[in-house]
């Protein structure tokens, strides 16, 4: 368990946002940030910081994931033909927790990382237990047979605040979601708004 996981309201808080869009979130009840000094006035963000806010953001929204992975990320959707925001969001979306997380399987992004890593999961047949595997389209993602009375899914699976987007086919029956196709930004059911292109504008810049 990472101090990340264990703070994760405070990614909310320090954003200003309830980026996940949990009824649990501290932003329900207080709109200032975390800290002593999070209760000052916030002033006008400068072109960087809106840029940095957006990068915080974005990573922020997928588990907090390290600024080294997540440049790894960026430089590889830089790598890919077409728009560089578009193919980050589709990584993004690509990452196995993700995809647990979308198919509401666990409730939150932080629980899906933990989901995976116990090897609770498999992809086509096979056992996987790395976070950050990258499905392609086609693959079939399943929670491992002894896995699926799991508290934690059967709860989840039940939630009303989350849809299932439509680039993934879910059958919580069967405990299976089938990867359907890489989502474009449009596609992303995020609960607030995500700026891809200013985090191209901060690796451009920085």
């Amino acid at each position: 368990m990472t101090k990340r996981t264990a703070a994760k309201y405070k990614i909310d808080r320090r954003m200003g946002e309830n980026i996940w869009g949990r009824a649990k979130s501290p932003l329900n009840r207080r709109e200032y940030g975390p800290g002593q000094h999070g209760q000052r006035r916030k002033g006008k963000l400068s072109d960087f910081g809106t840029q940095l806010r957006a990068k915080q953001k974005l990573k922020g929204y997928y588990g907090d994931l390290t600024e080294k992975q997540f440049r790894r990320i960026y430089a590889e959707a830089e790598r890919v033909k077409g728009d560089t925001g578009e193919n980050l969001i589709g990584l993004l979306e690509r990452r196995l927790d993700a995809v647990i997380y979308r198919a509401k399987f666990v409730p939150t992004i932080f629980a899906a990382r933990q989901f995976v890593n116990h090897g609770h999961v498999e992809v086509n047949g096979k056992r996987v237990n790395i976070a950050s595997y990258r499905v392609k389209e086609g693959d079939v993602v399943s929670i491992r047979e002894r896995s699926r009375q799991l508290a934690i899914v059967l709860e989840s699976v039940g939630l009303a605040e989350r849809d299932v987007p439509d680039y993934l086919e879910v059958d919580h029956n069967k405990m299976t979601a089938t990867f359907v196709r890489t989502p474009a930004l449009g596609d992303v059911p995020y609960a607030v708004q995500m700026e891809p292109n200013l985090v191209v504008e901060f690796y451009a810049k920085n």
